[in-house]
């Protein structure tokens, strides 16, 4: 099973913002893979689905962003799912816009969202080496 987890801001005027480029992913990846993201439990809204031909639940942090951890670690211990099977999407003021960066391990830089995520997993790097 792989969680993956977008980061955003709940009120509607970051809807439409760089800011909740995460939300924004995970909005997309529900609508095409019929995902229904009509839950609400552990500060979250989610749903689960196949992606790939692999178990996902998909959630959107709703404790704002800067305590995104909060919520994803509440899923993760739920579910039991691996450090190494969390994928984290979240805007990078750093990258030019509309440029991705995919990493396996680092800090959590000058962003507050991933500080969050990174102090409740007590992690910085993926645990398979």
């Amino acid at each position: 099973m792989y969680l993956l987890v977008g980061l955003g801001n709940p009120e509607n005027e970051y809807s439409k913002t760089r800011h909740n480029m995460g939300f924004d992913v995970i909005n997309k990846l529900a609508s095409k893979y019929d995902i229904d993201m009509n839950r609400k439990k552990f500060n979250s809204i989610y749903g689960d689905g196949i992606i790939a031909n692999k178990k996902v639940i998909l959630i959107k942090p709703q404790t704002f962003m800067n305590l995104s951890g909060i919520a994803l670690k509440a899923v993760k211990d739920f579910y039991k799912i691996p450090k190494e099977n969390i994928l984290v999407v979240y805007d990078d003021m750093d990258i030019e816009s509309g440029k991705i960066k995919i990493r396996k391990q680092g800090s959590a830089g000058s962003h507050n969202g991933m500080k969050s995520v990174v102090n409740r997993l007590k992690t910085t790097r993926n645990t398979t080496n």
